[in-house]
């Protein structure tokens, strides 16, 4: 799951890409919105972090021209402005949610599971297609009564599938939702995860679709 972060204190936001990537994210990081908008025209990303006081359109404008072009890319704001009316305003803008800092890291990734389970219609906290599931919280996997331990990037890779049960993904569209920027993309990494995955979970678990790609089978 690839997360854009846009946080202009260096501290903060060292600590919050390693907080990401130790949960599984594939994180890019930019310190403006004028970079934050640019790269959001030109890359895809599953969720966006955003503090309001950064320079070169602050977070609000960011939020409003995003919106403004009908995209429904999951936002949290991340900010020091606990006033009402900024909460308010951001909401209304189109946020997702909005947390205060300082704030602990757990509450940002529970907020985060959150927003990205509603994104992909599902309310449960497991994300599931009627027989496979997966536990974001523990990244654990389970599949007629097998559970077990995934991965860093097996999660993430198992993870993409499982918010769109049914839907082909591509080879690209998966190692962008498991590696970040400043992250080499390993030779066949899909392959070796998806190896890795099925000795887990069952050759059936996700099923490839020749010339196109992966799938999780939607069951009823």
């Amino acid at each position: 799951m690839r997360i854009l972060l846009v946080e202009d204190d260096q501290m903060i936001g060292e600590a919050l890409c390693v907080a990401l990537r130790d949960a599984a994210y594939a994180v890019d990081w930019v310190q403006d919105g004028e970079t934050a908008l640019r790269v959001l025209g030109n890359q895809t990303h599953q969720a966006l972090l955003l503090d309001l006081g950064i320079p070169r359109h602050d977070g609000f404008a960011v939020l409003k021209k995003i919106r403004a072009k009908g995209d429904a890319l999951p936002v949290i704001i991340i900010t020091a402005r606990d006033e009402v009316e900024n909460r308010i305003k951001g909401l209304d803008l189109g946020a997702d949610d909005y947390l205060i800092k300082p704030f602990d890291i757990d509450e940002l990734l529970a907020r985060l599971r959150a927003t990205l389970r509603r994104q992909g219609g599902q309310a449960a906290p497991l994300l599931s297609n009627g027989r496979l599931s997966l536990n974001p919280a523990t990244r654990e996997a389970s599949k007629d009564g097998v559970v077990c331990q995934l991965s860093a990037r097996e999660f993430s890779l198992l993870q993409a599938l499982l918010l769109r049960p049914g839907t082909i993904l591509t080879r690209t569209q998966l190692e962008e939702s498991i590696y970040g920027w400043n992250e080499e993309v390993e030779s066949n990494a899909v392959d070796f995860l998806i190896h890795g995955i099925r000795k887990k979970l069952g050759a059936d678990a996700i099923k490839n679709v020749r010339g196109a790609g992966w799938m999780v089978v939607r069951n009823t």
